[in-house]
């Protein structure tokens, strides 16, 4: 069954895993053109799973971010390249010391034009050599996305005391910041 997101007449929707759903979060919350951030899972094969069995790797999830964007203020294209800016395309099911298929790098596409872009995108970025092993971000259909749970949700924004947040969060938004601060919110 596919279900679709719920954007407004005007607005497009994005679905992408690079790592822990909480960094991704932070960073698109401050991306102008982006009106809504939803941590949660896709890409797997059980109906409304929980963190903690995501997190066993038995589901098949990734931790996802779904945003909801306005097309005329930020396109797909720079949507991915922030994406592929802030987390290692090059590490298969693993974002730094988070490790399992949750954390692949995958990219969901709602349309084929969002495919094509995807693959456009990676097909640039790998000429260019960028990192020194290959792109394994996934491109793959968006089926279902599931919405994780209320404590996940804005969790940078609430939590930056948090080790985690400190440690890994809060460098990946500080890089984010300084690589696209002509694209931050106002």
């Amino acid at each position: 069954m596919r279900t679709m997101p719920n954007a407004l007449p005007g607005q497009e929707v994005a679905s992408l895993a690079g790592g822990c759903f909480w960094c991704l979060e932070a960073v698109y919350d401050q991306l102008r053109g982006v009106e809504d951030v939803v941590s949660g899972y896709a890409g797997g094969k059980v109906a409304k799973p929980s963190y903690r069995l995501v997190c066993t790797g038995s589901t098949g999830h990734a931790e996802v971010v779904q945003l909801t964007f306005d097309p005329q203020v930020i396109g797909y294209r720079e949507i991915l390249q922030v994406f592929f800016a802030i987390h290692d395309p090059t590490t298969l099911n693993r974002q730094g010391a988070d490790v399992g298929t949750q954390y692949r790098s995958a990219i969901f596409y709602h349309s084929a034009e969002q495919k094509a872009t995807a693959e456009q995108v990676i097909a640039e970025l790998s000429a260019e050599k960028l990192w020194p092993a290959p792109i394994v971000t996934q491109v793959v259909p968006f089926e279902t996305f599931y919405p994780a749970e209320d404590y996940h949700q804005e969790y940078f924004a609430r939590n930056p005391e948090q080790g985690y947040c400190q440690i890994v969060v809060a460098p990946k938004v500080a890089k984010f910041r300084k690589h696209f601060f002509e694209k931050l919110k106002k």
